[in-house]
């Protein structure tokens, strides 16, 4: 086990960390098959970054080289029968059964190192500086160059734009509606519409839904400068619009309960695709305050940032499960840095016909975990007459 770790470092560290896949898994974690591990390098440095491989989602966490490890020999002792780590130079084979380990290692000639630019922009939809929106969203002055104040906000909108172009090319119908519910100024409106129509050559219909009069006009009136037939912003709350026909439903930091709104109103849509960054979890952390917990958790809910943190987590676990039950394989992990932004987390939920299956498995496990956190009833329920 040991010579598999210090393997794992030596790659880590010179470079030629191609994975390490742990698989066999007997822990205590429901429905966890198995985990994938590999290097990136990010703004503060290298880390191993864990991908956790869910029967019906994945969770990703990255660590520092002491922490990763450390996990990892925890892993390898007590949670995973096998591991397979892959090199540049050689293949190394873990298997453990009870007391007895064994370890085999294969040469490898030719295979090339990957590459571990986690910050690397892998599509540049706003690449081309003069467009009128870039102007009209502040991004860019009137030279088409990004002005200093709003570098952070670029990186954004283009890390939002890789990650979100990906899965509406993904959708089968021929030219996919895409509502983003509490659209905003709509900077990932029109950055998702320029890099679909004018890079990906895949039409589609997006539409922001936005509660602020002066923003659906301004929005309007933009996109009419910049030529997008297709892009267009309606005035109305996330609850009361008719979202029916959507093929994907987006919503970025809609607060609190309006994250749940966008949820069900394209878990009722039948949307492809519903993907949701949350933000100010109030309504579960109110209940948690006011319920009875389980004692053993007292350590992790007595102090006021655990607490938040916690309900963070519980609210958006609640809803993935929500999700799975309604049919959707769910995916939750960081998608900007929180050098950006502190809600940085996004649910992305892609309907795949799981609705029926093990429906008595989620519903038990939304149970347990309400009872263990003192939690009455989950808001999303309601809206889903649960």
């Amino acid at each position: 086990m040991e010579e598999l770790i210090s393997a794992t470092k030596s790659a880590f560290l010179d470079g030629s960390l191609v994975r390490l896949r742990l698989a066999g898994y007997h822990g205590s974690e429901p429905d966890l098959k198995s985990v994938d591990v590999k290097k990136i390098t990010v703004k503060g440095g290298d880390k191993f970054s864990f991908t956790f491989h869910y029967k019906t989602r994945d969770i990703i966490k990255n660590l520092i080289q002491p922490e990763a490890l450390g996990n990892l020999r925890i892993a390898l002792k007590d949670e995973f029968r096998s591991a397979q780590l892959s090199t540049t130079g050689f293949d190394m084979a873990f298997e453990r059964n009870g007391d007895k380990i064994r370890l085999k290692r294969t040469k490898v000639v030719g295979r090339e190192a990957v590459s571990t630019d986690h910050n690397r922009a892998k599509n540049h939809p706003l690449a081309g500086g003069n467009k009128p929106y870039l102007n009209a969203l502040g991004i860019t002055g009137k030279d088409g160059v990004v002005r200093n104040d709003a570098q952070d906000k670029f990186r954004q909108i283009n890390k939002m734009v890789e990650i979100f172009a990906p899965l509406i090319q993904a959708i089968k119908a021929d030219k996919p509606r895409i509502v983003d519910m509490g659209a905003g100024k709509g900077y990932l409106d029109f950055a998702l519409y320029d890099y679909l129509a004018n890079v990906a050559n895949r039409p589609a219909e997006v539409v922001g839904v936005e509660m602020r009069d002066k923003l659906v006009t301004d929005g309007n009136t933009t996109a009419a400068e910049s030529g997008f037939d297709g892009l267009s912003f309606v005035p109305g709350t996330i609850i009361d619009y008719d979202a029916s026909g959507a093929d994907a439903v987006i919503a970025l930091h809609a607060c609190d309960t309006a994250t749940d709104d966008a949820i069900f109103k394209g878990i009722a849509a039948g949307a492809s695709l519903i993907a949701v960054a949350p933000c100010c979890h109030k309504q579960i952390r109110r209940q948690m305050e006011a319920g009875k917990a389980e004692d053993k958790l007292d350590v992790l809910l007595r102090h006021g940032i655990f607490m938040e943190r916690q309900a963070e987590m519980v609210t958006d676990a609640l809803r993935a499960l929500l999700l799975e039950l309604n049919g959707y394989k769910t995916k939750v992990f960081e998608f900007v840095s929180d050098a950006h932004t502190p809600k940085n987390n996004l649910i992305v939920a892609e309907k795949d016909g799981r609705a029926g299956r093990d429906r008595d498995a989620i519903l038990k496990q939304i149970a347990d975990t309400k009872a263990m956190y003192g939690i009455e009833r989950h808001y999303l329920e309601g809206l889903l007459g649960l």
